[in-house]
């Protein structure tokens, strides 16, 4: 990150799964940037692709005349730095309410149904809503912890 603040870099792209490795060096680039280490860096990974898949998948109905739209954008708010991902897609979107959740008794066997739960727990703030342009979005953000400290902390 430099000392220029903000950056934003936005893909547009066909609802291919060919295009997921693409979006995942783009991710993996911007949050080393940001200051994220290894640990972090897989679980955003693991966000990031998950709600690509899903935009592709369950969004686009892997209509590859339909695009996907993901934005990078890294920042410091408050002193931490943060990377906040936008994916949208163009898809007739639906209720995030409606979503059953994963740990149900009746859902612990289904083979799908878990990647917005994961993204929940790996992510520090996620929000599903319709986007204004049509489609549905996810917005993610992960923000940088500083390490534990041996001592105590000085103001």
């Amino acid at each position: 990150m430099t000392d220029k603040g903000s950056h934003i870099i936005r893909l547009e792209f066909s609802s291919v799964f060919e295009m997921l490795d693409f979006v995942q060096v783009v991710s993996d680039h911007l949050a080393r940037g940001v200051g994220l280490d290894d640990d972090a860096l897989h679980w955003v990974g693991v966000a990031i692709r998950e709600s690509v898949i899903n935009a592709i998948k369950h969004g686009n109905r892997n209509d590859a005349t339909k695009h996907v739209f993901v934005e990078f954008e890294t920042d410091v708010r408050a002193h931490v730095p943060e990377l906040a991902i936008r994916v949208r897609d163009e898809g007739e979107g639906f209720d995030p309410q409606t979503v059953a959740n994963p740990l149900d008794p009746e859902n612990l066997l289904k083979s799908s149904g878990r990647g917005i739960f994961l993204i929940r727990n790996f992510m520090d703030d996620v929000r599903l809503q319709r986007a204004p342009e049509g489609g549905m979005e996810i917005r993610m953000v992960k923000r940088l912890h500083p390490a534990a400290t041996d001592g105590p902390v000085q103001a």
